[in-house]
């Protein structure tokens, strides 16, 4: 009896497990890391879906579409999450991406309308830095300094693209000269942002390319007043990251469900204090004490997702260049 019982209850856990659907999402390592947002979304979502949500770990943003131009339609990916404006055009060619409709009241500067995409957070790029030393006003002040900064491979990161979009949003033809004035000042070029922080933290660079909201971070939830950012007189490039649905996913439904759901505020409300960027529709609740104020249009620095594309491989080979000598 007690084997029988034993037989019938596996059966029935098996029988179970098979019948939940599973909804696979790409993300950044970042994301779904223990103080990432990952954790908190896949419960609330689970709660609402009776489905297994696996948030799995790509590397960085740019990554993502590495990988899944490495996959092609073979992907077991039904959503990928944390690709930015710059690269939306060139996973949009891939052909692997399915319309989709999701309403919501954006908060994104600009506005937002893609057929493809939907916007779960933005924020502007800065140098975070200890508060104490003194601030470079913008990249020229920055490559006469002699301080050490560490940035990420825009090959492999939406922060590093995002960088080279900066660069040559505030100083266009000559954007060449200010890479090959910076060659000094950059201690390494990581992977990924994980990797890069990390090395600040530990102090091996007095700077890193991050975001304005990363200062934010260490005073809300550690207390620590002691990180700020370089303000750039030139202004500061921002980035919105975004997620769209795989065109050869067997959860259609799930998919948008979950899609609707990341602009919901049981979604929006977990992004400020877990991935430290601003959530694409302010939650009901506000924005955390202790988070910076958004910056004014002179300030923001952005290119359309089209002008990006065109400029992506120019601005590439500009930094490859000035790094190699």
């Amino acid at each position: 009896m007690r084997t029988t019982s034993l037989f019938a209850g596996l059966f029935l856990a098996t029988t179970a497990m098979a019948d939940t659907p599973v909804l696979t999402v790409y993300t950044y390592d970042s994301f779904v890391s223990d103080w990432g947002p990952g954790p908190a979304i896949e419960a609330a979502f689970e709660a609402s879906c009776g489905c297994d949500l696996q948030m799995i770990g790509a590397g960085d943003g740019a990554a993502l579409l590495a990988r899944l131009k490495l996959e092609g339609s073979r992907t077991d990916a039904d959503i990928i999450l944390g690709l930015d404006t710059n690269i939306t055009v060139a996973a949009a060619e891939t052909g692997l991406f399915a319309p989709i409709s999701v309403t919501a009241n954006y908060t994104v500067p600009g506005g937002w309308a893609d057929p493809l995409f939907a916007p779960f957070d933005w924020g502007y790029f800065a140098f975070v830095k200890n508060a104490e030393i003194e601030s470079p006003t913008n990249f020229r002040a920055l490559a006469d300094s002699d301080l050490k900064i560490v940035i990420q491979d825009p090959r492999s990161s939406t922060p590093g693209l995002g960088l080279l979009m900066w660069v040559k949003a505030a100083y266009g033809n000559d954007a060449a000269q200010i890479w090959a004035d910076l060659n000094d000042n950059i201690v390494t070029v990581t992977a990924g942002w994980s990797e890069a922080y990390g090395m600040f933290l530990e102090g091996e660079a007095d700077m890193v390319l991050s975001y304005t909201t990363s200062p934010a971070y260490h005073l809300i939830a550690e207390g620590d007043a002691s990180k700020s950012y370089a303000v750039f007189d030139e202004g500061h490039y921002m980035q919105i990251e975004v997620a769209g649905k795989l065109a050869n996913t067997d959860q259609t439904a799930l998919a948008d469900q979950f899609l609707q759901f990341m602009v919901s505020d049981a979604f929006q409300s977990i992004i400020p204090t877990t991935n430290w960027m601003f959530p694409a529709v302010t939650p009901v609740a506000g924005l955390p004490d202790g988070f910076p104020n958004t910056l004014n249009a002179a300030q923001s620095l952005i290119f359309s997702p089209t002008e990006a594309a065109a400029l992506r491989n120019a601005a590439l080979a500009e930094w490859q260049t000035a790094l190699s000598q």
